[in-house]
Order: C-alpha cells, then structure tokens, then sequence
C-alpha cells in the first residue's frame, strides 16, 4: 500500500488493468502505460464529489514469475505522474501478488486477496477509515464486481468486452454498467446527490 489518509471517507476501489489503463497482460513497461481523456475526466468528477481513489489490483504475474513486486513501483510511479500532470492523484495502491498455480513458491497460495476476494478492499476500509456502503467498485471483470459486492460496495462493471465468462449471481451483479469510467462517474455522482437529498 501506498499513501495513507487518517481521516473517514468514502471511496471508489478501481480495478487496474482494463479499467484505469489499456489491459496490456503482465505489462511493467512504464512506457506502455498510458490514461485516456475520459478516465480522467472521470477520475476528476470523483475527485470533486469527495471520494478517495483506490487502485484495487490482482498481479497473478508476480507469482507466475514475469516479474517482481519491486517492478511495480515504476507502474505506480507512471500512473501517478500521467495523473500530476492533470493535477489528480491516487490516494492509496493496493495489489495481491498471489496465484495458487504460480510458480514462485512464496506467492503460489491461496488468499484473501485475491480478487473475487474482497481481502484488499476490507484492508483499506480498516487502514483507511472508509466506509464501504458510501463507496464503489469499479472493474471490467465480474471478478471485480463480486469483490466489491462481498466488501459491501455498490458496483460498477465496465463492459469494454474484457469479460468473457458473464457467469452472474447475486455477488457478481453489477449495480450499473457503463462504457468507461466518465459514465460510471456520473452514475455515481447522480446517484450520491439522490442519496443526500433523500437523507
């Protein structure tokens, strides 16, 4: 984890690769990474409705050998300088490096982090003071959605075509479907300010 905020807030948890940045697999490439305009215009309209921003990330290629966790710091590093430059940040990095058919034998177990497993979100809500039913999950993978649902979060699903499967369940329902992540921010927003109207 990287960052830190003392105080209670809501929050959205975003999914990485595929939702905050192009899926390029098992990418370290710090010259790969790139935020397209609506994201950021996205990120911005959370920003200005008081959320924290949360990178909630399954890095199965740390366990299956591709690369190391020191090389993810150059990862966060790129996406925190592309959004500096918009004058936005992530508040906090979160990451679970395991995979049980790994091939580095520290990180080839099972977890509670790993993604449906809702283990990193529950530990920024604790580390973070969060509190999970004013906050979202947003992913492009109902793997994400199931996370967000098993925290307590509402959900989001970006249908970009990332998944395939569309195995659903109760847990694994989004909340709203939106094309990118601007349109998953204003949801949001519009569904917050019913929230406060009606309280």
């Amino acid at each position: 984890m990287i960052g830190g905020i003392t105080h209670s807030q809501k929050a959205i948890f975003i999914d990485k690769d595929g939702t905050l940045i192009p899926d390029i697999p098992y990418n370290v490439n710090p010259d790969r990474i790139t935020i397209d305009n609506e994201t950021i215009e996205g990120l911005r309209l959370l920003k200005d409705e008081g959320f924290l921003l949360i990178v909630i990330s399954n890095q199965a290629g740390i366990a299956k050998g591709y690369f190391e966790e020191k090389d993810l710091e150059q990862v966060w590093n790129k996406i925190s300088a592309i959004l500096q430059m918009h004058r936005l940040s992530i508040d906090a990095f979160y990451y679970c490096p395991h995979e049980p058919n790994g091939n580095v034998h520290q990180y080839a177990v099972e977890c509670d982090c790993r993604k449906p497993l809702p283990g990193m979100i529950l530990k920024a809500a604790g580390k973070l003071k969060i509190d999970l039913s004013q906050s979202w999950m947003i992913g492009d993978i109902l793997n994400d959605v199931e996370a967000g649902k098993r925290a307590g979060c509402s959900t989001v699903l970006i249908d970009n075509g990332n998944e395939t499967e569309w195995k659903m369940n109760e847990v694994r329902t989004p909340d709203f479907i939106a094309n990118n992540i601007l349109e998953a921010a204003t949801h949001i927003k519009i569904k917050t300010l019913k929230t406060v109207h009606y309280e």
